[in-house]
C-alpha cells in the first residue's frame, strides 16, 4: 500500500502535522518540480526531501559536503527502520562497491554523497543503472559562487542531470541573499524557478549586541542572568578550554568542544549537553551543524563571526522550541581589527598556496600526474613544522585548494572498525580446519557480528578480545593477517583528519589559481566581513531588520526588543511617529547642516515634543552630529 506523505511522518516521525511550508515543499517535489526550500536553521529542511523519496518507488540520491552530517542522517534513518548509507572518505573499496551494489540492486532509499565523490566517474556509470527518485542538493549555496562557502565541485551537480534527466531536483540551504538564490537555480539548470521561502523572521528570538570591553565580566552576568542551555562560540580552541574553566570556577555547569579533541570524547561532551548534565558548552564553529536540541535559550558569540550568514545559522541554534531565546554578540574595539586581520589572513598569497601544494606532494611522496582519490591521515602542525610555516598560513592555503577543488579535508571524526568476510564459506572453512589456532578467533566473529558474511560491519577489537580469549594486539594481529590472506577486509578504527587528493598532482606551474577567481572571492569575502562589521557598530536600525533585509526581506516590522528597539522605545514614540521624523529631516541634514530652530520650523506639522525626542535619540547614537557653531547634520 502506498502511504501518503501525512502518513509516512505519522509512521516514521510520529509527527500529526507538518511544520509551515514543508508540505508545500514535497507536494512540489512529487509533482516533478524543480523546487529550492530556503529554510532557516532548524525548519526542517531533511523531512521535505525524505518523505517524498519514501512515497515514490526507486532510491534518492542526497549530496552533502559534511561527512559528520551525512553519518548522524544515516544512522538517524536507520534508527527509523529506513534504509540509508553513505559513501565518504576513510571507506574501504569493497564496503563502497557493496554500498553502490546494495543502492542499485538492493533496497536502500537514501544514499550520501559529497560532491566529489559524485563526480568520480565510477559512481556516474553506477548511478545509470540506480532507480533514482529524487536528487537532494543539501547546503545548495555551496554552488553559487556569490554564496559564502562556494565549493568548485558542487558545479558539477548540473552534469548529474543529464544521466538522470527525468529526476527532480530539491536544493535546500538555512541561508542564502536574493543574488545566491537566484544563481543556485540557474545553476542546477532549474526547467523553470521555483523558491519556496519562509520568513528569517524569528519572532521569539532576541538578538542584543553590546560593545564591551570586559567581555567576562559581562558574561556572567548574562549567564546568571537567563536560565537554561547555551552555547557560547569563540574562535579558535585554546579560548574553548579557557572560557569553559573560567565558567566553571564562577560555578556555572560547563564543558569545552572543538575539532581538535578525540571524536570519542567530542560525543560524550555533546551527549552530555544534550541531555543537560552540562549547562553550557564552549565552542568554535565546529559545534552545533545538525544537533537536535530545541530548548537551547541563549547563544553568545565573544567573537565576530565571519559574516552574517554563518552568525545567523549559529545565532539561530536558540530558540528552536519557539519560546524565548536570546542571541547576544559581544564585541570591543579590537575584534573589529581582527576581523579585518583575518580577512588578510585567509588570502594567503598564490604563490603561497601553490608552495603548500607542492609540499603537500612532496610531503606524501605523489609524483605528478597520479594520487587521484589517495587518502592520508594528516597532522597539519607535523606538516607545518616540516615545512617551517605558519599553521595558520597553512590551513587556509589548504581551505582555499580545497574550494578549487584540488584536495578534500575532512574534519576528524571517529571511524570504528569494521571487517568483512570475503571468502567463499568452503575457502574459509579450509582454512579453519588448516589453521587450528585461528579456527576459535573465526568463529567467534562470526557469532559476535550477523551480516559479516555480506557487508562491512562495525567491530569492537577489545569486546571480540574478551568474546575470543586474547589480547586486543592479537586480535589486531589475527584480522591483519586475515587480510592480508585475502580472506577479510579489515579496516582499523581511525580518528584523525583525512586528507584527499581529488585530482592528480599537478606541477605546481599548471596548478590553475587565476587571479580573476582569486580577486573575486577576496571581494565577495570583505563585503561579507564589512557587513558583519557594519551589523555590529549599528545603532540606528532593529537587529532583526537588519538581519532580515541582508536576506532580502524588506517591509519587517521592528522586532521591539533588540538593543536598539530597547533604545528606540525610551523616545516614547512609535515607529510610524519616529519614522515620519527620520523621513522630513534626514534628507535635509545631509545636504547641508541646519540649526535646531530651522529644523523645528520645517517639522512642525509633526509636533515639537516628537521632533526633539526623536532628534536626542538620533545624536546619542551618533546619527547626527552638533557641529561647534550649534549647527546639527547628519553623518
Amino acid at each position: 500500500m502506498v502511504l501518503s506523505p501525512q502518513q509516512l511522518l505519522l509512521k516514521y516521525w510520529g509527527y500529526s502535522s507538518f511544520r509551515p511550508l514543508q508540505e508545500d515543499i514535497i507536494r512540489s517535489v512529487l509533482a516533478g518540480k524543480d523546487t529550492l526550500a530556503l529554510l532557516p536553521t532548524g525548519g526542517g529542511k531533511s523531512i521535505c526531501f525524505q518523505i517524498p523519496a519514501l512515497a515514490r518507488d526507486g532510491i534518492c540520491l542526497v549530496i552533502s559536503p559534511l561527512i559528520a552530517l551525512m553519518k548522524d542522517q544515516v544512522e538517524n534513518l536507520r534508527k527509523r527502520g529506513i534504509p540509508a548509507a553513505a559513501i565518504y572518505s576513510g571507506m574501504h573499496p569493497h564496503e563502497i562497491e557493496i554500498t553502490l551494489s546494495n543502492a542499485t540492486y538492493g533496497n536502500l532509499k537514501f544514499l550520501y554523497l559529497s560532491p566529489e565523490r559524485l563526480a568520480t566517474p565510477r559512481i556516474r556509470e553506477v548511478v545509470r543503472l540506480m532507480k533514482v527518485n529524487l536528487l537532494a542538493v543539501d547546503e545548495a549555496h555551496c554552488i553559487s559562487q556569490w554564496g559564502y562557502d562556494f565549493r568548485p565541485p558542487y558545479l558539477d551537480l548540473a552534469d548529474i542531470r543529464e544521466l538522470i534527466p527525468h529526476v527532480p531536483v530539491l536544493a535546500l540551504t538555512a541561508t542564502a541573499t536574493p543574488k545566491v538564490v537566484t544563481d543556485i537555480q540557474r545553476k542546477l539548470a532549474f526547467k523553470q524557478e521555483n523558491l519556496f521561502q519562509k520568513s528569517f523572521e524569528r519572532k521569539n528570538l532576541t538578538y542584543l549586541v553590546i560593545r564591551e570591553e570586559d567581555k567576562l565580566k559581562r558574561l556572567i552576568r548574562i549567564v546568571n542572568k537567563v536560565k537554561g542551555s547555551g552555547i557560547i562560540y569563540v574562535r579558535n580552541r585554546r579560548q574553548t578550554k579557557e572560557i569553559a574553566e573560567f565558567l566553571v570556577k564562577n560555578k556555572i555547569s560547563a564543558d569545552f568542544y572543538h575539532a581538535g579533541l578525540d571524536p570519542a570524547l567530542r560525543d560524550k561532551r555533546q551527549q552530555a549537553w544534550i541531555r543537560e548534565e552540562k549547562r553550557l558548552i564552549v565552542s568554535t564553529n565546529a559545534f552545533g551543524m545538525g544537533i537536535d536540541k530545541p530548548n537551547v535559550r541563549l547563544v553568545i558569540h565573544l567573537d565576530l563571526p565571519d559574516c552574517i550568514e554563518a552568525y545567523f545559522q549559529e545565532a539561530g541554534r536558540a530558540g528552536r522550541d519557539e519560546k524565548q531565546a536570546y542571541a547576544v554578540l559581544l564585541y570591543e574595539a579590537a575584534d573589529i581589527i581582527d576581523a579585518r586581520n583575518n580577512l588578510a589572513l585567509a588570502f594567503p598569497g598564490i604563490q603561497t598556496i601553490r608552495d603548500v601544494y607542492q609540499s603537500l606532494g612532496n610531503f606524501y611522496q605523489i609524483p605528478v600526474g597520479v594520487g587521484k582519490d589517495q587518502q592520508f591521515d594528516f597532522d597539519l602542525g607535523l606538516f607545518a613544522d616540516q615545512y617551517r610555516l605558519q599553521p595558520i598560513v597553512v590551513f587556509n592555503c589548504l581551505k582555499f585548494l580545497e574550494k578549487e577543488g584540488f584536495i578534500m579535508l575532512t574534519e576528524p571524526f571517529y571511524n570504528p572498525s569494521k571487517v568483512h568476510i570475503k571468502a567463499q564459506k568452503e575457502d574459509l572453512y579450509r582454512f579453519q580446519v588448516e589453521n587450528a589456532l585461528y579456527d576459535h578467533f573465526v568463529k567467534t566473529m562470526l557469532r559476535s557480528y550477523g551480516g559479516i558474511l555480506t557487508d562491512f560491519v562495525k567491530i569492537s577489537e577489545p569486546e571480540l578480545a574478551r568474546r575470543s580469549g586474547i589480547s586486543e594486539n592479537q586480535v589486531v594481529k589475527n584480522l591483519t593477517y586475515l587480510a592480508r590472506l585475502q580472506l577479510v577486509d579489515y579496516v582499523p578504527q581511525t580518528s584523525k583528519p583525512q586528507l584527499i587528493f581529488t585530482q592528480e598532482r599537478v606541477n605546481v606551474t599548471d596548478l590553475s589559481l587565476s587571479d580573476e577567481t582569486y580577486r573575486l572571492r577576496l571581494e565577495e569575502s570583505r563585503f561579507r566581513t564589512e557587513k558583519m562589521i557594519s551589523y555590529a557598530e549599528s545603532t540606528a536600525r532593529c537587529r532583526s531588520q537588519s538581519l532580515l533585509s541582508y536576506f532580502g526581506e524588506t517591509g519587517s516590522r521592528r522586532c521591539g526588543s533588540c538593543d536598539v528597539c530597547l533604545e528606540r522605545n525610551k523616545v516614547s514614540l512609535n515607529e510610524m511617529e519616529f519614522n515620519r521624523v527620520v523621513e522630513l529631516i534626514k534628507p535635509m541634514l545631509k545636504t547641508q547642516p541646519y540649526t535646531l530652530e530651522e529644523i523645528m520650523m520645517a517639522a512642525e506639522p509633526l509636533g515639537e515634543d516628537k521632533v526633539l525626542r526623536a532628534l536626542q535619540w538620533l545624536i546619542d547614537n551618533e546619527k547626527i552630529k552638533i557641529e561647534q557653531d550649534g549647527k546639527y547634520r547628519w553623518q
